[in-house]
């Protein structure tokens, strides 16, 4: 199977995803499995903020609670029950997020900075500069 090495910034408090914004690539806890259990997914809403409007006529818009929050897959092609995102269990609380995902690593010639929302960018990119090893990264990769 395909795998994905990532770095990411820690979230600052436990009930709220601090440095998060709609838009991100978040690593959380999946809500279906274990506490050990992760997945990387796009940070499509957060509670408070955003009414959630479905691509179906059928569903009925929703708006999400504070403490929640909407993640969906970036791989479009796949049907929702593949998906694994929100569509799949629905919305999720914030404090299953634990980080957001600044750099992905899919092979040592496939890497690079994740595309986050502009604020996160702008953010990430000086730590991405100072703190990064790629080379060191690189070598763990490959060993």
């Amino acid at each position: 199977g395909s795998y994905n090495r990532c770095s990411k910034r820690d979230s600052s408090y436990p009930e709220f995803p601090g440095y998060v914004f709609t838009g991100d690539v978040v690593l959380l806890r999946d809500p279906m499995k274990s506490h050990n259990n992760f997945l990387v997914r796009r940070l499509a809403g957060i509670g408070g903020y955003h009414e959630m409007v479905s691509k179906d006529e059928k569903e009925e818009p929703f708006v999400l609670e504070n403490n929640q929050c909407w993640v969906s897959s970036d791989n479009e092609n796949l049907k929702p029950e593949e998906a694994n995102d929100s569509r799949n269990f629905g919305p999720v609380p914030l404090r299953n997020i634990v980080g957001r995902v600044i750099y992905s690593m899919r092979t040592v010639g496939d890497h690079g900075p994740v595309q986050n929302s502009n604020s996160s960018m702008e953010v990430d990119s000086k730590v991405l500069e100072i703190e990064l090893d790629v080379d060191e990264m690189t070598k763990i990769h490959s060993g």
